[in-house]
């Protein structure tokens, strides 16, 4: 029998997962053990390994859970506002990370990297968003903006607007990125519709658009890929 004396058993689990990651890495961990790594600094004194399975459980997936709204996280995930507020900041820290891959790097050429950035800042969004990406001469980007934010499926986009915008910033190339928070990528028809009126008004103008990615958490689809542009 333990005496009162003795550490908490949940420590020593806390000091193995800590090396496991260190010798592994991330990589190695499944979604629940890299949130308990997370969660050991926000709730030091309490055994987080059956929180962080709930909260993947009820969120899906580690990305998931970062990317839950502050609300959602309180409301289902049962959350402080200091737990909340240090999930914000690993979620902010991921997106600066992937951004930087992104940052003053030819776009056609880290096609992978856009990828990978769009899918972090909005796979995992509960409503729709419109962001661009603007590109100068070289392809280097030169402005990462959400022109719009709508309901679970349906955002407003305004062709227009997206080309006036271009051309206040001087950019001669954009990428349109927006999500669907049902998880399926596929291109709808307004989708469609809005992307080639877009391509019809900046053409002429010296605009070109590179593509329209759709990201989901089912993965992402292009447009150009897809031939639809």
């Amino acid at each position: 029998m333990p005496s009162d004396d003795a550490p908490p058993h949940y420590l020593g689990h806390r000091d193995r997962l800590r090396a496991r990651f260190a010798e592994a890495g991330g990589e190695a961990l499944p979604d629940y053990e890299l949130l308990e790594l997370v969660l050991f600094r926000s709730i030091p004194r309490r055994d987080v390994k059956p929180l962080a399975k709930d909260l993947v459980r009820t969120f899906g997936s580690f990305a998931e859970v970062l990317a839950a709204s502050p609300q959602r996280l309180r409301q289902e995930g049962g959350l402080g506002e200091g737990v909340v507020t240090d999930l914000k900041i690993v979620e902010a820290a991921a997106r600066r990370l992937a951004r930087g891959a992104v940052a003053k790097r030819h776009a056609l050429s880290s096609w992978s990297a856009v990828l990978e950035y769009c899918r972090t800042t909005m796979a995992f969004a509960d409503t729709e968003q419109f962001r661009l990406l603007f590109l100068d001469k070289r392809n280097l980007l030169i402005a990462d903006e959400v022109q719009q934010t709508g309901t679970v499926d349906h955002t407003p986009v305004y062709p227009r607007e997206v080309v006036k915008r271009a051309l206040e910033l001087a950019a001669t190339a954009v990428i349109l990125v927006h999500n669907h928070p049902s998880g399926d990528p596929t291109p709808s028809s307004a989708d469609i519709r809005m992307t080639r009126e877009i391509v019809e008004i900046a053409k002429p103008l010296g605009i070109a658009v590179h593509d329209h990615i759709i990201v989901g958490r089912e993965g992402h689809a292009s447009m150009k890929g897809l031939k639809l542009i």
